[in-house]
């Protein structure tokens, strides 16, 4: 006799996100089954198993036998009643699963509908909106843009291109902002290495002009006892002797 082929499964509590993947022959099996990944205490048995998706109840074998694989359960232990409250939070994971597809392919046909009333709304495009366009099935989008597979094969193409260029373009502009960050860090080190060999070189400076402060009054102070002592003489050009010259001096 051909053993009976099993259906896989998932079931969960009435309260608990957590799911579990089980493989049964027949609607007793199943029930056994969850129990046991469920970890359903044996007092609360029998356990009633209701459909996720709305809360029918199967007890029914052939019924169960009419359900696809994958279906997904809830089981109820004894004295637990079904809410649509467990619909409505429970099995909020199938609605978000179906509204997560929905969105997704609504949103490259708004794309494709932008490409389909004018080309140039590529340059608008992000990057994920024409990675979104790419990835899209080559039919689905020549029967959205009612176009052959050939043509969507080429704007495919070259949606490809615009991505890659935009990459390229970003890499340059890293490449560049490490370069000028780099030229600023070497300008800031020179600058430091050449502050202390500018302090010796005025200081040299001065030695070699000579012209202190001190030396320029020094210098005014005898010009003036040099005239004063040339007036007082009748004949200045001739009178100034080594003497004098020599007071001068001091």
């Amino acid at each position: 006799m051909m053993a009976a082929r099993l259906k896989r499964c998932v079931v969960r509590r009435r309260d608990g996100p957590e799911q579990h993947g089980v493989a049964a022959s027949c609607l007793r099996e199943l029930r056994d089954k969850a129990c046991g990944v469920l970890a359903i205490d044996k007092a609360r048995e029998p356990i009633t198993l209701v459909l996720a998706e709305d809360g029918t109840i199967v007890d029914d074998e052939d019924y169960f036998l009419c359900l696809p694989s994958n279906t997904k359960f809830v089981a109820l232990a004894k004295d637990e009643k079904w809410s649509s409250k467990i619909l409505d939070s429970g099995t909020s994971w199938l609605s978000e699963s179906v509204d997560e597809v929905d969105s997704a392919v609504e949103k490259w046909k708004q794309l494709a509908r932008q490409l389909k009333d004018d080309l140039s709304n590529i340059i608008l495009m992000s990057e994920e909106d024409l990675q979104v366009l790419i990835d899209v099935p080559r039919s689905d989008l020549a029967e959205e843009l009612t176009q052959s597979e050939t043509k969507i094969q080429v704007l495919q193409d070259t949606l490809q291109q615009v991505l890659d260029r935009r990459e390229e373009e970003r890499q340059s502009r890293q490449l560049l902002e490490l370069y000028l960050e780099a030229l600023k860090t070497e300008d800031s080190i020179l600058s430091k290495v050449a502050e202390p060999e500018a302090a010796p070189r005025k200081e040299m400076d001065v030695v070699d002009t000579g012209t202190s402060s001190t030396d320029t009054s020094a210098t005014a102070a005898l010009s003036d006892q040099v005239l004063a002592a040339l007036r007082e003489k009748p004949a200045p050009e001739l009178c100034l002797d080594s003497q004098d010259l020599e007071s001068f001096k001091h």
